[in-house]
């Protein structure tokens, strides 16, 4: 796939970020390829001399041209680069794992979401002909119910400083089971072994348990004799083994388990089959990918939301590792949510956070801190809320909905996600994002049409019907909703006398002109 013009900036050229380099350059995507080793820029120079180079990230930043960053430098520089570039509305393929904290993450996420940018985080195998194939087996049934997986990623080398094996080898394979089970675990538990520096485990034994029943285990280690990469899926009807190592990657087992005198278990074996797989290299797919998301302005396989999943699989695995014994990965959040209500697997909940009667959380959404949720409120799948926010009761926050700190809805206010749905037309893929930014206040049974952005501290009237932008601090009301004046932060209604006005309430100090107000002095 060739676009029309060269609009990719690469920021690390180092052992993996070559890989990324030759294929940018040979989907014809590369405008600059950015690494601050001056030593490394000219060897990339000697095989890559058309690609533009520099040591200045800043360049990169500053450059119109670049429309898009991929970033492969060491984990702990994941969240900072990320942020920088999406901050200055570029879109971003970030190398495994989108950071090393999920708050990190979560940031990462809903900042992209805000800046309407795609995000992409380089879970490779799930680009991978052979994984693609695998998962197309599991579902059509070829083998029965699933039972158990695991993946051995073994090597020996190449041997880290800066983060451990866990973080190195396993995020790829964590990515890719839960990719195959269609959720995240109820439990998880790890052990490991540090043998060449204190804290940066070498080797590390991963388990979960989903609450289908499976159970899985990854075994991680650049302590081993020769290199082996397999992930195996034992299904009640045949197993499959995915085996990157191997010039043939994927194998069918139809072995089969028989009782004799229904009682005792009898293995009959059975020859393998090689399961013909396309001759695609994963990575030149990932990208493409990619490209095509900025393209099309779609969410990518593995877009953020796919990646906080992989941290949290990572940071509770690592807890364990340094904590011992079996830590459950919910349990971790200190949040209340009554019985009556329901979270569903692969949310995440913030600290302080009370979620009361029969409200249910979907799939995939972020809440922060010390948030209320009142009764019978829905969230998600995917929507994003920022911290102390409160929810009245019967609200539904949908997919491309996001909240940012301190919002509150009241009772029974509606968000649409589809501008002109219709029951027999499918629309997903037409979702509208509303954002509803830090601090401002929507009124009890008012409607905020989707692709709308309600300002900073800004108040909607009860019963308004919002369908275009609301200013930073104004006051809207009516339908369909109109400016009828402006808010202080605190919320109480400003009066101006000529361009000023100071708030009854907490004494803010206030200027218009330009068609919104300034704050000359903050009480609050």
């Amino acid at each position: 796939m060739k676009a029309e013009k060269r609009f990719v900036g690469l920021v690390g050229l180092g052992y993996w970020g070559k890989n990324i380099l030759r294929n940018l350059y040979e989907l014809g995507v590369l405008h600059t390829a950015c690494d601050s080793d001056t030593g490394i820029v000219s060897e990339r120079k000697e095989k890559f001399p058309h690609v533009n180079y520099t040591t200045s990230f800043e360049e990169v930043l500053g450059n119109h041209d670049i429309k898009a960053v991929a970033i492969s430098t060491p984990a702990a520089t994941h969240h900072d680069f990320a942020k920088r570039a999406l901050l200055v509305g570029k879109d971003v393929f970030v190398e495994k794992p989108l950071a090393l904290r999920i708050k990190e993450g979560q940031e990462l996420v809903m900042l992209a979401e805000r800046e309407g940018r795609v995000l992409m985080v380089g879970h490779i195998l799930q680009y991978h002909p052979a994984v693609i194939k695998l998962k197309e087996l599991i579902e059509t049934g070829e083998l029965g119910k699933i039972r158990y997986i695991y993946s051995n990623r073994l090597n020996i080398g190449k041997l880290r400083t800066e983060e451990n094996i866990l973080w190195s080898f396993a995020p790829h394979d964590i990515s890719v089971i839960l990719m195959l089970l269609g959720g995240e675990p109820l439990k998880v538990s790890s052990f490991g072994g540090d043998y060449l520096n204190k804290g940066i485990y070498d080797t590390t034994l991963t388990t979960m348990e989903f609450s289908n029943g499976v159970k899985s285990h990854i075994f991680v280690s650049w302590l081993h004799p020769y290199k082996e990469q397999k992930l195996i899926v034992v299904g009640s009807r045949k197993m499959a083994v995915f085996d990157d190592v191997s010039s043939e990657k994927l194998f069918l087992y139809p072995h089969e388990i028989k009782w004799r005198e229904g009682k005792i278990p009898v293995a009959y074996r059975a020859d393998h089959q090689m399961v013909p797989v396309d001759d695609k290299e994963p990575l030149k797919e990932e990208l493409r990918h990619f490209i095509k998301c900025i393209l099309d302005r779609k969410r990518p396989e593995t877009d953020g939301a796919e990646g906080l999943k992989v941290l949290k699989v990572l940071e509770a695995a690592e807890n364990d590792l340094i904590r011992g014994g079996i830590l459950k990965a919910e349990k971790a959040s200190k949040y209340f949510v009554h019985e009556s209500a329901y979270a569903d697997e692969g949310v995440r909940i913030g600290k302080g956070t009370k979620i009361w009667h029969f409200s249910h959380i979907l799939r995939g959404s972020v809440i922060g801190e010390d948030c209320i949720l009142g009764q019978n409120v829905a969230i998600g799948p995917d929507a994003i809320i920022g911290d102390r926010c409160k929810i009245q009761n019967n609200v539904s926050v949908y997919k491309g909905v996001i909240l940012e700190d301190e919002v509150f809805c009241g009772p029974s206010c509606v968000f649409t996600n589809v501008y002109n749905p219709r029951t027999f037309i499918e629309r997903k893929h037409e979702f509208m994002q509303t954002l509803v930014k830090k601090g401002s206040t929507i009124g009890a049974n008012a409607t905020v049409v989707c692709g709308t952005t309600i300002g900073r501290y800004a108040v909607v009237g009860a019963g308004a019907v919002v369908k275009s932008d609301v200013p930073d601090h104004a006051v809207v009301a009516g339908i369909p909703a109109k400016q009828i004046g402006w808010a202080c932060k605190c919320g109480k209604t400003l009066r101006f006398n000529k361009s000023h006005a100071v708030c009854d309430y907490c004494k803010s100090k206030y200027r218009s002109g330009n068609g919104g107000i300034v704050v000359i002095k903050e009480e609050i």
